[in-house]
């Protein structure tokens, strides 16, 4: 409960005003059926929440949003719901990406311009997790991360399946011959059987995962399924847990310091996470004025193993992993092994090694030990750099082929995803499995908004032939469900100069993941020539949301943000409205 009716809350510049304007907000809020008392300097409470219809992985966060009530009435604070956008990966053309910062600018501005204290964000898709973030990092209320967990395991013909990866598998089965039509239709409805968010180790994991080990969402929160009662039992936690971080004054800037990212950078390596993290990590830290770089998170990384066996990676989904300790049993792990910062405080008012100082580690197979790990240090994420990507470029190392991770081979370059699709089931395609493919003009500015579509499928006639990966350049995103040796986030990227731009038929690209380096073997003078013939594409878009992301948003190095949004514009209460 709170310690009594407060005047000095920024809610009561709205519901304790004095006169015409205090009687027309408080008026106009009874409609509801709200009592007077509701108005006595108690902490208002706002819950977020991105529930869609048009975004299934967000579908069930209405009923989310009641059990994040009941713990705000619980603990004597006035509970407010109000919807934000939802950026579903699944439906939105041309990416949810093109999104995301779009939707960290309605959260933020609808936090500050309404008479609230601390937020409850609900999340679920991909960029809804770090959209949430950034806008509430950029007001810097208390707030707390609700995410809507994932999906129950897949089930097809006695084998787990998992949403995302089975899709690349299913397609690759499809092209061969493995599965008829009728049997992928079939499949579609085993990998999604319940409410939530993808259950393998993709983005949207990831984010849960990346909200919990920064410290802004409830211990162990990350992995209860979305059908699970313990779900709605976190949710209600959490609703009691921001009425106190309101009397506490814990904000997010208390929170998300350089040791928290650091911290959550070698979570995502130890649990196999997304190289999404990285963009909406380094979009975040802009947001607090914490400096992070792509070195950051190769240097970071290397004495990381990966603890976690999941899908992309493994052969575990997340309902195993939550079975099996979740996410504090991973964090437990690495306190031993001194790679985390312990002291870190969360949003439980604890921190990170006080809340997982009971956590318990309960299946060896799906979260390994340090000293046994699932596989070895430095097999995270890997940074690269040369003269293809003077900016950084990524590639995830526990998703690749081994025997890639170190190649040369010529370039087959197309301008566009859709251009490489209408050739790649040609049986007369020239390319062979040591082929490096390259795809450009799928960066943020590009495409626009950096769209998944990086790790393409094989050359049907590769794939007959029994070929399971080739090398992939591209400047776009790959889903954290795909897998394969893709090198992505290529920066700066084609639409805008990039080397990537420069690249032609038959080029020697050399990838040498070990040595972190991805060199186009052309002289300069030649790469100086072409860059003299280079033009820019021309823009596309003359008005409206699309032209002010291609005018404003930076490179993946970055975090693809508005420049503008940068930094924390804070909470100070807006001017009145009457």
């Amino acid at each position: 409960m709170t310690d009594g009716p407060r005047t000095n809350r920024r809610s009561q510049a709205w519901f304790g005003a004095q006169g015409r304007a205090g009687m027309l907000y408080r008026s106009w809020m009874r409609n509801q059926g709200f009592g007077h008392e509701v108005f006595d300097g108690r902490p208002v409470i706002g819950i977020a929440t991105s529930a869609s219809e048009l975004a299934p992985c967000n579908a069930h966060l209405t009923d989310v949003a009641e059990a994040v009530k009941r713990g705000v009435w619980q603990a004597g604070g006035f509970p407010l719901q109000f919807p934000t956008m939802a950026t579903g990966e699944t439906l939105m053309r041309p990416t949810a990406m093109l999104y995301r910062n779009l939707m960290a600018m309605e959260v933020e501005e609808l936090i500050r311009a309404n008479p609230l204290d601390g937020v409850v964000l609900l999340s679920g898709c991909d960029k809804t997790t770090p959209a949430m973030l950034m806008g509430a990092a950029s007001v810097d209320l208390p707030a707390v991360m609700v995410t809507g967990g994932p999906m129950l395991n897949g089930k097809y013909r006695g084998q787990d399946v998992g949403s995302g990866t089975h899709v690349w598998k299913f397609e690759e089965d499809l092209k061969t011959g493995r599965m008829t039509e009728e049997e992928c239709f079939f499949a579609e409805g085993c990998m999604a059987r319940s409410r939530g968010h993808c259950m393998t180790m993709g983005t949207a994991s990831t984010m849960a995962c990346m909200a919990e080990a920064l410290g802004m969402q409830l211990p162990g929160s990350a992995a209860w399924p979305a059908v699970d009662s313990r779900r709605m039992e976190t949710a209600q936690a959490a609703g009691q847990r921001i009425v106190t971080m309101v009397e506490e004054e814990l904000r997010p800037s208390h929170i998300l310091t350089r040791e928290a990212f650091e911290n959550a950078i070698r979570v995502n390596a130890a649990v196999g996470g997304s190289t999404n993290a990285l963009i909406h990590l380094t979009a975040l830290a802009g947001r607090v004025g914490v400096e992070l770089d792509l070195g950051d998170f190769d240097e970071l990384v290397r004495a990381v193993p990966t603890l976690v066996n999941l899908m992309p990676s493994g052969k575990y989904l997340m309902e195993d992993f939550c079975y099996a300790g979740g996410l504090p049993a991973v964090l437990a792990e690495l306190l031993t092994g001194g790679l985390l910062h312990g002291e870190q405080i969360t949003v439980t008012g604890r921190t990170v090694a006080e809340n997982t100082a009971s956590a318990e580690r309960v299946d060896d197979d799906v979260i390994t030990p340090l000293d046994t790990p699932f596989q070895p240090a430095g097999t995270g994420i890997a940074v690269l750099r040369g003269n293809l990507c003077p900016d950084g470029a990524v590639l995830k190392q526990s998703a690749a082929s081994p025997h890639l991770l170190t190649h040369r081979g010529p370039a087959r370059v197309f301008d566009s995803p859709e251009a490489y699709h209408a050739v790649a089931d040609d049986p007369d395609l020239d390319v062979d499995e040591n082929t490096v493919l390259v795809i450009r003009n799928a960066g943020p500015k590009g495409y626009p908004g950096m769209p998944e579509v990086s790790n393409v499928p094989l050359p049907a006639k590769l794939l007959k032939a029994g070929v399971t990966d080739m090398v992939r350049v591209c400047d776009g995103r790959m889903s954290g469900t795909g897998y394969g040796t893709v090198v992505l986030h290529v920066a700066p990227e084609a639409a805008v100069g990039g080397p990537l731009a420069l690249v032609r038929d038959g080029d020697a690209v050399v990838l040498d993941v070990p040595n972190r380096s991805l060199h186009l073997d052309v002289d300069d003078a030649e790469l100086a020539r072409r860059r003299e013939e280079w033009r820019a594409p021309a823009e596309r878009y003359e008005s409206g949301y699309t032209w002010l992301y291609t005018q404003h948003v930076e490179q993946a190095d970055k975090g693809a943000d508005f420049g503008f949004l940068r930094g924390s514009r804070g909470h100070e209460v807006p001017r009145d409205s009457h």
